[in-house]
């Protein structure tokens, strides 16, 4: 079982790949003026932020905020091509993951390796998530690539199976603490490729193959109100197990501080989006500070000694 959960790792890589760059392709096609049939006449027509279903038929001619719909929501074969190879990837590393926690008997994701994956697989999920409700596909290639580099690096990381030491010997708070680190972690990565498409956009829509500047705001905003208290959630059960592993609830190790700057950030976040003097810009930026800690919280103890460090997570 672990020789075809790690057979099913490489296969999702290669999948990733394959889907990464159909987003690319498909990104490419919109941004060169790439069209598609009008609709019917007299067929409805919704707003992209009003949640655009996956195959609608679109055209540039107006913006979401008007009422049209963008030509970001193009559909083509390629995109289409790009979501299956979406799903096929993500199923191959789900399919992996739950093999691998059936051999350890917890959640998989004890060392860097599998958590790793596991954080890879999370990005795809929440990508395919919020793609189902919104047309994001044209900025779905930074989330697949941000998910690409990461299994490369786990490709090289140690992949074998060792027992964990005695701190890590809690399977029903590995497997939900680590867990939801993961899942929030995933979530973040979608309102992170919001963020930057914001930026692009701005607030004129400058790119007519990029989704309005509406869209993105929603789709970030969405991401957040979903990530956040799943990660909030985490970092009190990772309190509990400290005082159960460490005696001690908080103890300012590189990786603690770092989930709380994490956390910080995106409260602010939150705060900013509902104020007219932050909304916009200002807090697209902080999006992206946002997913920068998260890599720091992800990757913080392989560079900073600590308590977390001995997992190598």
């Amino acid at each position: 079982m672990a020789e075809l959960s790690s057979a099913l790792f490489s296969f999702g890589v290669i999948f990733v790949a394959l889907a990464f760059a159909a987003h690319v392709g498909h990104a490419v096609m919109l941004a060169n003026g790439r069209r598609v049939e009008l609709p019917v006449l007299g067929a409805t027509r919704q707003p992209a932020f009003a949640g655009v279903v996956t195959g609608s038929f679109v055209t540039e001619s107006t913006r979401a905020s008007t009422g049209g719909p963008t030509l970001a929501a193009s559909p083509s074969p390629l995109s289409r091509a790009a979501t299956r190879l979406t799903v096929i990837a993500a199923t191959l590393l789900g399919v992996s993951l739950l093999l691998r926690g059936i051999v350890v008997g917890r959640g998989p994701w004890g060392n860097m390796f599998e958590f790793t994956v596991a954080f890879s697989f999370s990005m795809l999920a929440g990508y395919l998530f919020l793609s189902r409700r919104y047309a994001i596909r044209s900025i779905g290639f930074i989330p697949l690539g941000v998910a690409l580099a990461l299994l490369f690096y786990a490709s090289y990381l140690p992949s074998d199976i060792e027992p964990l030491v005695p701190a890590l010997h809690n399977a029903p708070l590995l497997t939900i603490h680590v867990g939801m680190a993961v899942l929030s972690y995933g979530i973040f990565a979608t309102s992170f490729a919001a963020g930057v498409g914001y930026l692009l956009q701005g607030q004129t829509d400058r790119f007519a193959w990029l989704p309005s500047h509406k869209v993105l705001d929603e789709v970030a905003y969405r991401a957040v109100i979903i990530g956040f208290p799943i990660f909030a959630t985490m970092i009190i059960l990772g309190s509990w197990w400290a005082s159960i592993a460490w005696s001690r609830y908080w103890g300012w190790d590189p990786k603690e501080t770092a989930a709380l700057v994490t956390w910080l950030t995106y409260a602010v976040y939150l705060h900013a989006r509902n104020r007219r003097s932050w909304a916009g810009r200002p807090a697209a930026l902080l999006l992206v500070v946002g997913f920068g800690m998260v890599l720091v919280t992800y990757s913080g103890s392989l560079w900073f000694s600590g308590l977390h460090a001995y997992s190598g997570l």
